[in-house]
């Protein structure tokens, strides 16, 4: 019979708790990398959402998820006329926070224009917004249902579509309206500077736009139409590749090279656990190490004990955290996203720390006397 198993088996309890332990922590150690992901995956999901290839914003900004953009409405009408162009949509963005069913909502809001880029990619379940004014669409991760209203700003609007994973890089969900209603979401003045304006007969500007996304013709270079849209002095145009990457730099960044950080000294961490609960399994088994080696058994022998219990210990304690996360994932606060092929990665560095890891035990194996199985 394997030496190994019958180890294990003597010691079945203890066994047990160690993988046990061990799979909690190679289960945080995965919920890391599915919160990197996760938190990759809802940054770039506002920028594809439109499936644009091109992005104006105001000239000198990073906008509009970097910095603040603003720019004229018109500037939609015009970029729509350039060579290459075969259709644009103006959208605006703002985060709101309010209080809805006795309960604080934290809303990421995109105005768009019906029929044009900018909308959501796809509605779960009810309708597109048909009417001009104060319909909206959410995402589930809002609580709201369809047919429910909600007050928004001065006005009550009807939810008449649900969308899935449509959040912002902060993971806030999204609902979606019309560009005309943002505008006054975001815009319209209100308490004592409107009555500045009104008592000197000026009507404040309203008409502002965040970004204009534009899709461009396969058989027309995206970077050429970039370059003549930059062309007008107030407006900058970035190509989709740009801005992904600009808004991984920027807005996601920190956070990332964080959680990289963490997950990286929590495998550190795991490592030298490992090796001190072979190291001290090992040390328990001292006599019977010694014993083997007194009648006779070879030092291989012996390192297949070693090498082949800190294997199975990696190997379950892997597999437990693996179904212990994949098992509690949703309920997570931010998406975590397990992806198979990081499942894997992980698991092959930790077989090679179980490995590395049982060069402590081994070599403590390798030194033990016969004569200690002849001692009291």
């Amino acid at each position: 019979m394997n030496l190994a198993y019958r180890d294990i088996r003597h010691h079945l309890g203890r066994f047990i708790l160690t993988c046990f332990g061990l799979s909690l922590l190679l289960g945080v150690v995965l919920s890391m990398i599915g919160i990197y992901r996760g938190l990759v995956d809802d940054a770039l999901v506002l920028v594809r959402t439109p499936q644009a290839q091109l992005w104006v914003v105001e000239s000198g900004t990073r906008g509009p998820f970097a910095e603040a953009s603003r720019i004229p409405g018109a500037a939609r009408e015009a970029i729509a006329r350039l060579h290459g162009i075969t259709a644009a949509g103006a959208v605006t963005y703002q985060s709101l926070e309010l209080k809805h069913r006795g309960r604080k909502l934290r809303l990421y809001v995109v105005g768009f224009e019906p029929g044009r880029p900018g909308g959501p990619q796809k509605i779960t379940a009810g309708r597109p917004i048909t009417r001009a004014h104060y319909e909206l669409i959410a995402d589930r991760r809002t609580g709201l249902a369809l047919g429910e209203r909600i007050r928004l700003g001065d006005q009550t609007f009807t939810v008449v579509g649900l969308t899935e994973d449509q959040v912002d890089s902060g993971g806030n969900p999204v609902v979606y309206m019309t560009l005309l209603d943002t505008q006054e979401l975001q815009f319209e003045l209100e308490g004592a500077i409107a009555r500045h304006y009104a008592a000197h007969g000026v009507l404040p500007e309203t008409d502002t736009i965040n970004a204009v996304v534009a899709r461009v013709s396969p058989h027309v270079s995206v970077e050429n139409v970039a370059a003549a849209a930059s062309r007008w002095k107030h407006l900058s145009a970035l190509t989709q590749p740009q801005q992904e990457v600009l808004l991984l730099e920027s807005v996601v960044e920190k956070a990332r090279q964080q959680i990289g950080l963490f997950t990286a000294l929590l495998l550190a961490v795991s490592a030298v656990i490992i090796a001190l609960i072979i190291y001290t399994m090992t040390i328990d088994k001292t006599r019977e190490i010694a014993t083997l080696k007194l009648i006779g058994a070879p030092d291989r022998t012996i390192a297949g004990l070693i090498v082949q219990q800190a294997l199975a210990m990696g190997v379950i304690g892997f597999a437990l955290g693996a179904g212990l996360i994949a098992s509690v994932a949703e309920h997570f606060p931010r998406r975590v996203i397990l992806q198979p092929e990081d499942g894997l990665a992980l698991g092959g560095v930790v077989i090679l720390v179980c490995l590395l890891s049982s060069v402590l035990g081994l070599r403590l194996a390798l030194r033990i006397d016969p004569a200690q199985a002849l001692g009291g």
